[in-house]
């Protein structure tokens, strides 16, 4: 049995979901005509309470667009230290954007502060300074351990944002996992921020896409920038149509994920490998003196884990992991910290 935790990036679309693209209507996207792109982008929009929204290949180009819509070449974005954006996305914002990046400290688990960010806001003062122009947040937060981010701290940033004149990006990869642990709406998340990135391609199990949110005028520039970065897709209907059957049949299972997770980290707990108590979604952080051992005899097993450093890595459940895969995963790591002394 073969069983892939590295990521809920692995996944392979269901028999619906390629019925669902078989079937697809579909036009020219450039062009504004395919019918089916055309309804994921009103639909998403409509699920956050935005005017707009734009498809696009990835996760990665989403953000860069929404961040060159709030942030100008040469002034600065301001997010924490082990975002995404700048952990994963291969230094994009300054060799696409021209973008300047500076960074908090994480805090544990990614948990985002009001009062921290507001202490690195830099004002305009000058020709000789660069002025903070956007602050981005991600929900949840990856290296954080699948953290979600709490409504009253997003809610503190949306006013001090609103206060100093500046943008507020999500990153929300993730987001979906978010609402369904939280109970927060996806137009309650929507409404704290002037951008957002949305993945399909993670825990809804599409094969590919992700979407910017954001206001008509703002999508209209988004375009472009997506033009520019090459993302301008033809037929792209078919790509499209899974994203809507995820959104249709996936967002509700996205619990189960959670409730697998959990059960993983509880089994692994006495090891002292995890702490159980801070799993919240999908995403199970490993924490083993010689991780890349371990990672190695479970692969032997079938079971492969993500190794993140000499002794952190992760654990993600997913789409293709059901209650008997689970059993076998547990059984695979647990005897392989037992067989091995780790």
């Amino acid at each position: 049995m073969l069983l892939d935790l590295r990521s809920d990036t692995v996944t392979r679309p269901t028999a619906a979901m390629r019925q669902a693209m078989a079937n697809a209507d579909v036009g020219d996207d450039v062009y504004g005509e395919d019918p089916t792109v055309n309804a994921l982008e009103a639909l998403v929009a409509d699920m956050f309470g935005h005017e707009a929204a734009l498809f696009t290949p990835s996760g990665s180009m989403a953000n860069q667009i929404a961040l060159q819509l709030l942030v100008a070449p040469g002034d600065e974005l301001l997010l924490d230290s082990e975002a995404h954006v700048v952990s994963h996305e291969v230094g994009a914002a300054a060799a696409i954007g021209g973008i300047s990046t500076r960074t908090w400290p994480s805090p544990p688990r990614g948990r985002v502060a009001a009062d921290l960010v507001s202490d690195y806001v830099r004002p305009a003062a000058g020709f000789h300074t660069v002025a903070t122009r956007a602050i981005a947040v991600e929900n949840t937060h990856n290296r954080g351990g699948g953290t979600v981010q709490a409504l009253d701290e997003l809610r503190g940033l949306r006013e001090l944002t609103g206060a100093a004149g500046l943008g507020l990006h999500c990153d929300g990869a993730r987001i979906w996992n978010a609402s369904v642990a939280s109970g927060v709406s996806f137009a309650e998340y929507g409404a704290l921020f002037d951008t957002m990135s949305v993945c399909l391609s993670k825990g809804l199990g599409a094969p590919v896409g992700s979407l910017v949110i954001a206001s008509r005028d703002r999508i209209a520039r988004a375009k472009v920038l997506r033009k520019r970065m090459g993302g301008g897709m033809r037929q792209a209907g078919i790509l499209a149509a899974a994203g809507v059957h995820a959104l249709d049949q996936h967002l509700a299972r996205l619990a189960d994920d959670h409730e697998r997770a959990a059960a993983l980290a509880a089994a692994l707990e006495p090891y002292g490998v995890t702490d159980a108590s801070t799993v919240e979604t999908n995403i199970v952080l490993l924490r083993v003196p010689r991780i890349a051992e371990l990672a190695a005899a479970a692969a032997e097993q079938g079971v492969f884990i993500s190794v993140m450093g000499p002794t952190s890595g992760r654990l993600l459940t997913h789409l293709d992991v059901d209650d008997a895969k689970l059993k076998h995963a547990i059984a695979v790591l647990t005897g392989s910290l037992e067989s091995h002394g780790l």
